[in-house]
């Protein structure tokens, strides 16, 4: 483990350089690649210092125990000892968690799409209920949320939402959330008390940055419309809805959130950009998954992945065979028990995968 440490050492004596050098700050991809990195490697050295501190305190308080001079010495190296010895194998777990090598994406901001599926006004009012979740737990967890554009359901809810989510590792702790959600409850408009059983999918794309993707905008059909919705006097006066079509994929983006066209399009173009990005990235996932046969990070957006189940106040996760009885809480935003199993049975997995890192 120790050569392992001194390798990632110097490696961050190289970054921790590098980052300060003109040109690099000049590149402006470079430098925001090399600051990840160095993020990334400063937690890890910090854990290696103590982890070494540690090792360096146990054979000090094993060579006072065995000269056996001092009496008082040798209590303080027995109890120095034991501090040692029940803190290096904590350290080493996580000193193996972070050597597991990180997604990239990880740190990315995202955008999140929320579509009603099977099960008409009920499907639209639960996926009404995902966003309340998502909006809460991002909040909880101090990230910003900027709503992109929705049409609404017609007993409420939405048939679609789409809003955008900025902080820190936004899409390494919400990527497992992507897939089809699906409710059993008794619908508000049921009258004879039956449970039925409804769908929503979630969509967490990693937001794009303007160097992960180029959009040729000769291959983008540009359409303005007025926009429908909260936003006084100039809705449906003025054209400041945007619609943007990428001719070659046919992929569309519009946002009708601001009164300004300008910053509608630029909105839209940001969508349009994550979702090129993401038709690519899915496709690689596609291929990852394939090789580790991982049901967490298949990439599959058509995978029936979590159940609500009303009458019996629970929540199943089938991808991993999780259920929690904690229906209310967790959907009133905290779904982190959910995502911390997700991302313990990732690591676990990864970790059989790489073998014995140390």
């Amino acid at each position: 483990m120790l050569e392992k440490l001194q390798i990632i050492q110097q490696r961050f004596d190289e970054v921790s350089d590098l980052i300060i050098q003109p040109d690099i700050i000049a590149d402006q991809k470079r430098y925001i690649q090399l600051n990840k990195e160095y993020k990334d490697l400063k937690k890890l050295t910090e854990r290696a210092d103590a982890y070494k501190a540690l090792l360096a305190n146990q054979e000090e308080a094993e060579a006072i125990i065995k000269e056996g001079s001092d009496a008082e010495m040798i209590e303080m190296a027995r109890m120095q000892l034991e501090e040692a010895k029940s803190g290096i194998p904590i350290l080493e777990e996580e000193i193996k968690y972070l050597l597991i090598p990180k997604d990239p994406e990880d740190t990315k901001n995202v955008v999140i799409e929320i579509r009603a599926g099977t099960g008409g006004d009920e499907a639209s009012i639960f996926a009404g209920d995902l966003y309340r979740m998502y909006s809460k737990y991002c909040q909880d967890q101090g990230w910003k949320t900027h709503f992109v554009d929705a049409n609404e359901g017609t007993s409420g809810g939405y048939k679609e939402i789409i809003f955008e989510v900025s902080g820190e590792e936004v899409y390494g702790t919400l990527k497992f959330e992507s897939g089809v959600h699906r409710v059993q409850r008794v619908p508000q408009t049921e009258t004879q008390g039956r449970v039925h059983t409804s769908a929503a999918t979630v969509m967490v794309l990693p937001e794009a940055e303007e160097f992960d993707v180029e959009v040729d905008m000769n291959e983008v059909r540009i359409d303005y419309f007025c926009s429908s919705g909260p936003g006084g006097q100039s809705v449906n006066t003025t054209y400041s809805a945007v619609r943007l079509t990428h001719e070659p994929t046919g992929i569309v983006a519009q946002c009708q959130d601001q009164k300004s066209q300008h910053k509608n399009k630029e909105k839209a173009l940001k969508v349009l950009r994550t979702r090129l990005y993401e038709m690519e990235l899915s496709k690689k996932q596609q291929a990852d998954a394939e090789k580790r046969n991982s049901l967490v990070s298949s990439g599959d957006r058509s995978a029936k992945i979590r159940t609500y189940n009303y009458p019996q106040g629970r929540v199943t996760d089938h991808r991993i065979g999780l259920t929690l009885y904690d229906l209310q809480n967790i959907i009133n935003g905290n779904v982190q028990k959910l995502i911390d199993e997700l991302q313990l049975y990732q690591n676990t997995e990864k970790l059989k995968e790489s073998g014995d890192l140390l």
